[in-house]
């Protein structure tokens, strides 16, 4: 497992944003995909040489009710790391019950939602979430097409209600890397009826199409979201 340089990246992010601090007890929303495991290993190994006093647990919310525990289990136990599953109906919510023709939304809300409570239950003041340079710029897209606002995910937020502070330590790396840094992870299935059918699917391929006009489009506009000093937008 050499995801040196993946450690690398979200150490970068990590000293930039004070993402981590001493005494941090910091909750890994662990799902399975490439980008939970990735983030579990990494925080896992960076533990072990960061001069921050810091403590970390996976926790696993089992939407649908049949996450391979087995395989999440014995990723962890090789790492050293806790994991805490939790059974929940998410997936029949949003499906059966309320039938949600643009589920995710409000999916994303209700496990962010599972993650902090069960972060308060186990005394843990952090929750950190996989999302990537990808997801950033995606998230960017979407909301500047369908609320025409600008806005994109903030590597580290204060959830007040919650009294939780969510941090993303792999801002700094792409899909295609996360990709060759977890070949050899056994990536589980992604149990969502609406994977791979959603409107960020459709961002994702708007992008690569510009790319193809403006080379690097993806990298230009994820550095004007990420390097907040250099805004200069319209002020009252």
């Amino acid at each position: 497992m050499n995801i040196k340089r993946a450690i690398n990246a979200m150490h970068r992010a990590i000293e930039k944003f004070n993402l981590i601090e001493d005494g941090d007890k910091i909750a890994i929303g662990l799902s399975g995909g490439k980008d939970s495991l990735l983030l579990t290993a990494c925080l896992a190994k960076y533990k072990n040489y960061s001069k921050k006093n810091f403590e970390i647990t996976a926790i696993c919310i089992d939407s649908f009710n049949n996450v391979d525990e087995k395989s999440l289990r014995s990723f962890c136990e090789d790492l050293g790391v806790n994991l805490k599953i939790v059974a929940s109906n998410i997936g029949e919510r949003v499906f059966d019950i309320r039938k949600e023709k643009n589920p995710c939304s409000l999916c994303a809300k209700m496990r962010r939602g599972a993650l902090c409570t069960t972060c308060n239950e186990i005394g843990y003041n952090k929750l950190a979430l996989a999302h990537n340079a990808d997801d950033m710029i995606e998230t960017f897209m979407l909301s500047l097409m369908y609320e025409n606002r600008l806005n994109s995910m903030q590597p580290k937020s204060y959830m007040s209600k919650t009294n939780i502070t969510l941090i993303r330590p792999l801002i700094y790396l792409w899909e295609s890397q996360i990709l060759e840094f977890t070949k050899g992870f056994k990536i589980l299935k992604n149990p969502c009826p609406a994977n791979k059918k959603t409107q960020r699917e459709n961002m994702k391929e708007m992008i690569s199409k510009i790319n193809k006009i403006f080379p690097e489009f993806n990298k230009k506009l994820f550095e004007a979201i990420i390097n907040y000093e250099r805004y200069n937008l319209i002020k009252n």
